[in-house]
């Protein structure tokens, strides 16, 4: 087996891999999270955030890894790729050559006009005002209040919605719920990303540190 193939997969983004496993055939709850974004209304999606950037990103990697997974490359404006997400560019490899800096590409390992190396280190593209990327503000509009399933389900959160989940868990007694604040930072959102690759009730592992059932917090 060719060692390429399997160091290949270290290219994908989670979302990359999400679209190509399928959301119902990935362990954890990550397919949930795809899918929440998924059914998020535009209306709720700040101004100038692209959801493909979530559900299409980006894959950073050479033109064997693009065939070997069947994806188009960064540069060929396929279908990972949508036309207002960022643009990939690449710059010189070498450190030593201060001349190499002043050129940039967007063909993965063209040859540098200076110094001859590939041009294989990436380099982001900021767009100007009112582009596609999501800034400091988020992806979601921070007026309107979401709820979060313990299985990492996204949803708006909206009278009919409350009372929907009070009914899919049978709570008829409101006393019994219980309110807990939770600090989410650096830490905890790792253990989030680490328990959404394998469990179901992720809040539940992450904030309370037992299993238990799905449930919103």
């Amino acid at each position: 087996m060719r060692l390429w193939i399997l160091f290949s997969l270290l290219v994908l983004p989670v979302g990359a891999a999400v679209k190509l496993v399928g959301k119902d055939a990935m362990a954890g709850s990550i397919g949930n999270l795809y899918r929440s974004v998924e059914n998020l209304e535009c209306t709720y999606v700040q101004p100038g955030a692209a959801k493909d950037a979530l559900l299409r990103p980006v894959v950073l990697s050479s033109p064997d890894t693009s065939s070997l997974l069947r994806l188009p490359s960064p540069c060929d404006g396929g279908q990972l790729r949508s036309s207002r997400t960022l643009m990939q560019l690449y710059r010189c490899t070498s450190i030593f050559n201060s001349s190499c800096r002043a050129y940039i590409t967007d063909a993965y390992g063209k040859a540098c006009p200076t110094c001859g190396n590939r041009m294989a280190a990436a380099a982001q593209y900021l767009p100007a005002a009112g582009g596609e990327m999501m800034d400091a503000t988020g992806f979601v509009k921070g007026v309107v209040t979401y709820t979060v399933m313990d299985d990492l389900t996204v949803m708006p959160m909206s009278a009919i919605s409350s009372f929907s989940l009070l009914n899919a868990f049978a709570v008829t007694d409101l006393a019994a719920l219980q309110e807990k604040t939770v600090q989410l930072g650096y830490s905890k959102g790792l253990e989030i990303l680490r328990a959404s690759l394998q469990s179901k009730t992720v809040l539940t592992d992450v904030f309370l540190g037992r299993k238990g059932s799905a449930g919103d917090a």
